[in-house]
C-alpha cells in the first residue's frame, strides 16, 4: 500500500507539470557552497602557486578586479533584442570581484561586487523576451549573492535575493518566455544552469522556489545532454560546446558542492567523453574547425579544466594550454566565469602540455564530424575536418558534407562561419526559423553554395535530411571517413556518397559517388578558400598563399568548367569576404547513370611526390577506400 501512495503521489506531481524532487535541501552545505566551499581559499591558493602558469593567471584575475573597480557600474543597455552583453559583463565582474575578495579579505572588491548586484536588481527587467539574457544575470547575482553572503548586509541581501526571485525566478514559468525549459540546445543548459544557481544560493531564504528551480534544472538539462551520445561531439560546433557546456559543468559543479551529487547527469552517454571533442575542433594552426555558427578563434575556456579535474587526463588541455600561451594580451581575462578555471584546473601540470594519441577522431549523434591530422604540436601539420548531420539542427548551416584542409601553416578549404546575429535580425531576416523556405537561407554564409560542398541544380539542401557517417578508417596509410549525403539531395539526385581521405599523413582527397536522375542535372563543386588561384590545365589549379602552394586537380568522367568567383554581396545583411575567393567548377552529370568525381589536394611540399605517381590514391574504377587497401 505505500508503495501504491509513493507512485500515486508521483504521478500526480508529474501531472502538475512539475519535475520529481530530486535534491535534497536538507543536505545544503554553509555559504559560500557554489563551487568554491567555504574554507577552501587556502588550499586553492596553494594548488594555485604550485605552477607559474596559474600564478600568473591569479594575479591577472586580481589585477583585472583592480580594473573593473575603476570602471563606471555596469547599465541596463540593450543592443536591439538582446540585454545579453550586459548580463555577461555583470557575470564576468561579479564572478572576478568575489574570487578576488575571497582570494584576499580586501573589502573594496566586496564593495564594488555589491554595488554591481544591487544595481542590477534595480533593473526593470532582465530580457526575459531573450531568456539567455536572465539566465546569465541569475547565475552572476547567485555567484556573488553565494560567495559574498557573510560579508553582505541584510538589506543588501535581501534585494538581491528579490531580485532573483522576481526577475529571475517568476518569468521561467511564464508560459510567453519558458519555451528554454524543453529545449534540446544551449539555452536550456544556459538558462536552467543559471537559475539554478541563483536557486542554490537562496535556499535557505527561498525553499519553494529553490526546490521547483534546482529539480525542473536536474531533469530538463537531460534532454540536450542526451545529445553527447555516443562519442561526445556536441551538435551545435565547438563555440556552441563552449557555452552550452560550460553551463552544463557549471550546473554539475554547484550541485556538487552543495548537495555532494551531481544527481546522475556526469554519467549521461557521451558526457564525459566530450572534453575529447572539444580538444580535437582545434586545428594545428589554433583555429577552429569552424562550421555552422562558430567562430574561427577559439577562445580560453573554462570547461576543458572541469573535465581534467574529473579524468586526470592532462591531453583534454593540450588545446588550452596552447591557446593560452597564444593570447599574450591576456584575453582569457574576458572569461565571464574564469574563477572557475582556477578552480579546476589549479595543480594540472601547465608548463608540460601532453598532446593526445588519437590523430582520427569521428563523432556520431545528430552532428557527425570527423577530424584527422597528421600530428601534435607542428603548425605545419595536416589537418583535416569533416561535418555531416542536417541543416536543421539549431545554428545549423547548408554545409553538409564540407570540409576544411590546413597543410603547411595554411588553411586552405576554408569555413566561413557564423554571420552577425544583430545585423541580420535588425533589417529584418527571419533568422532563426529553419523551414526549407525560411529567410535563413537567402544569408550567403548559411547556404550550400557558400561551402565546400555540392549543388544540384542550383538548389539548396534539404533541412529535413541527415547524413552519417556509414564507413571509416583509421588504421591504415589511407584513412577516411564516408557518408551518404542522399538524404540532404533528396529530390536533386537519386544518390549521392562522399569519401574524403587524408593519405598517408600528407594529401587530401575527396571522391563523390552520384548516381543523377533521368533529368537533366548539373552539379557545382566548391572550394572555399582565402588563396589565390591559377588555372593550370584543364583539370589542375594552383593555388597560392602565404608563399606556399597547394595543387587542386580532378578527375572527372565529364567534363568541368572551372570558374572563380569573390563572394557575392546581393543582400544588405551579408558580410563582405573581400579575401575570399570561391573555386568552383561545373560539370553536366550523365542521365541515371552512376559516375565518380575525385578532388585530390595537393601541398608543394609533397607535391614533388605526388607527381611521381608515387600516390595510387586516384582510381577510375569506382572502388571504395576499403576496397583499394
Amino acid at each position: 500500500m505505500k508503495l501504491l501512495f509513493t507512485c500515486i503521489a508521483a504521478l500526480l506531481t508529474l501531472s502538475a507539470g512539475n519535475a520529481l524532487a530530486q535534491a535534497d535541501l536538507s543536505r545544503l552545505a554553509d555559504h559560500p557552497r557554489l563551487l568554491l566551499p567555504k574554507g577552501t581559499e587556502k588550499k586553492l591558493l596553494k594548488q594555485i602557486n604550485r605552477d607559474a602558469v596559474w600564478k600568473e593567471i591569479h594575479t591577472a584575475t586580481l589585477g583585472e578586479a583592480d580594473r573593473i573597480i575603476t570602471l563606471p557600474v555596469n547599465e541596463r543597455i540593450k543592443t536591439g533584442m538582446r540585454l545579453l552583453a550586459v548580463s555577461r559583463e555583470n557575470l564576468r565582474r561579479i564572478f572576478i570581484l568575489s574570487y578576488a575578495y575571497r582570494m584576499t579579505g580586501q573589502e573594496k572588491y566586496l564593495v564594488r561586487a555589491e554595488q554591481e548586484m544591487l544595481k542590477a536588481a534595480s533593473f526593470s527587467d532582465w530580457n526575459p523576451s531573450h531568456f539567455l539574457d536572465v539566465g546569465e544575470m541569475t547565475m552572476a547575482l547567485g555567484v556573488g549573492y553565494d560567495w559574498l553572503y557573510p560579508a553582505l548586509s541584510e538589506a543588501s541581501r535581501r534585494t538581491i535575493r528579490e531580485a532573483i526571485v522576481e526577475k529571475g525566478f517568476k518569468p521561467s514559468y511564464d508560459t510567453a518566455y519558458n519555451w528554454f525549459v524543453d529545449a534540446e540546445h544551449n539555452w536550456n543548459q544556459v538558462c536552467n544552469g543559471g537559475l539554478a544557481f541563483g536557486a542554490i544560493a537562496v535556499a535557505e531564504s527561498e525553499p519553494e522556489w529553490a526546490q521547483k528551480i534546482i529539480d525542473r534544472a536536474i531533469d530538463k538539462v537531460r534532454l540536450p545532454m542526451r545529445h553527447y551520445a555516443p562519442d561526445g561531439a556536441y551538435p551545435e560546433g565547438p563555440g556552441y560546446w563552449g557555452y552550452g557546456t560550460l553551463f552544463n559543468v557549471l550546473l554539475i559543479g554547484g550541485l556538487e558542492s552543495t548537495f555532494g551529487t551531481d544527481y546522475g547527469l556526469s554519467q549521461m552517454p557521451g558526457f564525459m567523453q566530450t572534453g575529447t571533442y572539444e580538444m580535437q575542433m582545434v586545428s594545428p594552426l589554433i583555429k577552429h574547425f569552424n562550421y555552422m555558427d562558430n567562430s574561427y578563434e577559439p577562445e580560453s575556456s573554462s570547461a576543458p579544466f572541469w573535465f581534467y579535474s574529473k579524468t586526470q587526463d592532462p591531453s583534454v588541455l593540450c588545446q588550452q594550454v596552447s591557446i593560452l600561451q597564444r593570447d599574450t594580451a591576456k584575453k582569457y581575462l574576458k572569461d565571464r566565469v574564469l574563477p572557475a578555471m582556477l578552480i579546476w584546473g589549479a595543480g594540472a601540470p601547465m608548463e608540460k602540455a601532453v598532446a593526445p594519441q588519437e590523430t582520427f577522431w569521428a563523432g556520431r549523434g545528430n552532428t557527425p564530424v570527423c577530424v584527422m591530422r597528421s600530428g601534435w604540436g607542428d603548425p605545419n601539420a595536416r589537418f583535416v575536418g569533416v561535418k555531416l548531420g542536417s541543416p536543421s539542427i539549431n545554428h545549423g548551416h547548408m554545409d553538409v558534407g564540407s570540409f576544411v584542409f590546413e597543410a603547411d601553416g595554411v588553411r586552405w578549404a576554408i569555413d566561413l562561419g557564423s554571420e552577425d546575429y544583430n545585423t541580420t535580425e535588425t533589417r529584418g531576416v527571419d533568422l532563426w526559423n529553419m523551414a526549407q523556405q525560411s529567410q535563413r537561407w537567402d544569408v550567403f554564409r548559411y547556404n550550400n553554395r557558400s561551402h565546400n560542398t555540392l549543388t544540384f541544380n542550383d538548389k539548396l539542401q534539404r533541412v529535413n535530411g541527415s547524413a552519417q557517417i556509414i564507413e571509416s578508417d583509421s588504421a591504415t596509410a589511407r584513412r577516411f571517413v564516408k557518408t551518404d549525403l542522399t538524404p540532404v539531395y533528396a529530390g536533386q539526385v537519386d544518390k549521392v556518397e562522399r569519401t574524403i581521405s587524408l593519405v598517408d599523413n600528407d594529401y587530401l582527397l575527396i571522391e563523390d559517388e552520384i548516381t543523377a536522375g533521368k533529368n537533366y542535372t548539373r552539379m557545382r563543386w566548391t572550394l572555399m578558400t582565402r588563396a589565390t588561384p591559377k588555372i593550370l590545365s584543364d583539370n589542375t589549379v594552383m593555388l597560392e598563399q602565404d608563399g606556399k602552394r597547394c595543387l587542386l586537380k580532378i578527375e572527372s568522367e565529364t567534363p568541368i568548367v572551372w570558374r572563380f568567383e569573390k563572394t557575392p554581396t546581393v543582400n544588405t545583411f551579408d558580410s563582405p569576404n573581400p579575401d575570399v575567393t570561391m573555386v568552383v567548377f561545373d560539370t553536366d552529370l550523365k542521365r541515371g547513370e552512376t559516375q565518380y568525381v575525385r578532388a585530390l589536394l595537393t601541398p608543394m611540399s609533397s607535391l614533388s611526390r605526388a607527381l611521381e605517381g608515387k600516390t595510387g590514391c586516384i582510381q577510375t574504377s569506382g572502388q571504395t577506400p576499403g576496397n583499394n587497401e
